[in-house]
C-alpha cells in the first residue's frame, strides 16, 4: 500500500487493486484548490466543506458518508458515530470515524474527532495498524489529546492531520506541539508512506507526510 496526503485530512490509499480518497477539500482551504485525484471510493467524515468536496475527485467514485459497514471492489470500510466536539455535537454536530481493511493493513481515519473515545468506539476501532490523527485544535482534539486516544488504540503507525500549515485559510495549531507531545521533534516530512503487513514497525511511529 502507499499512503500519500494531499493535505488537510485528505489522504490518497493505494492499495493492489482500490484506490480509496478521504475527506476531500474545496479551493477555500488553502491558497492553491486541491489537486483533482482519481479514485474508486471516497470517504467523508463529516460535511463541512474542508472535508466533503467530492467534485475534486475524478473516476465516478463511490461515495461513503456515514456510519455502516461497506464492502466494496475487495476492501471492507466500517464506519462509526462520533462527535466533533466535547459537547455530544452541539457545537459542531456529528462526525464519522471510518476503519479500512485493504492489502492486509487495517487503518483508521478519525475524521474531526472531537473528544476522547469510548469503551464500544475504542472496541470497534481496535487493532489497527495505522491512524490518521487531528492534532491541530480549536476544531478537533488537540495535540495533547490526540496522544491520550493513541493510548487508546495503540497503533503500529501514526500519521498527523489536520494541523496548521502557512497556506491554510484558518488557525490552528501546528503539528510542533503534536511532535514535542510524542518526543518526537526530531522527525522530518516525508513523501509517501510503502507499507506492507510484513514491514509495520514493532514499536509505534509517528510518519509526517509532507502534501
Amino acid at each position: 500500500m502507499i499512503i500519500s496526503y494531499l493535505g488537510h485530512s485528505c489522504f490518497k490509499l493505494r492499495g493492489t487493486k482500490t484506490i480509496v480518497v478521504t475527506d476531500p477539500y474545496d479551493r477555500e482551504v488553502f491558497s492553491k484548490a486541491m489537486p483533482r485525484t482519481k479514485a474508486d471510493i471516497v470517504t467523508i467524515s463529516h460535511f463541512h466543506h474542508d472535508h466533503c468536496a467530492v467534485d475534486r475527485v475524478a473516476g465516478s467514485p463511490f461515495v461513503i458518508n456515514g456510519p455502516g459497514e461497506y464492502e466494496i471492489k475487495g476492501i471492507s470500510i466500517f464506519g462509526t458515530s462520533s462527535f466533533h466536539d466535547k459537547v455530544q455535537g452541539a457545537k459542531r454536530g456529528k462526525n464519522t470515524i471510518y476503519v479500512y481493511n485493504i492489502d492486509d493493513l487495517r487503518l483508521s481515519h478519525l475524521g474531526d474527532l472531537g473528544c476522547k473515545l469510548t469503551e464500544k468506539q475504542i472496541e470497534q476501532v481496535s487493532g489497527i495498524d495505522i491512524l490518521m490523527i487531528p492534532v491541530g485544535g480549536v476544531y478537533t482534539i488537540n495535540a495533547k489529546e490526540a496522544v491520550a486516544v493513541i493510548e487508546q488504540l495503540e497503533p503500529k503507525i501514526i500519521i498527523p492531520m489536520h494541523y496548521k500549515t502557512k497556506d491554510l485559510s484558518f488557525e490552528l495549531k501546528p503539528i510542533d506541539e503534536f511532535l514535542e507531545e510524542m518526543g518526537k521533534k526530531e522527525i522530518k516530512p516525508v513523501k509517501d508512506l510503502k507499507i506492507t503487513k510484513a514491514t509495520l514497525p514493532e514499536e509505534i511511529e509517528v510518519v509526517w507526510l509532507k502534501k
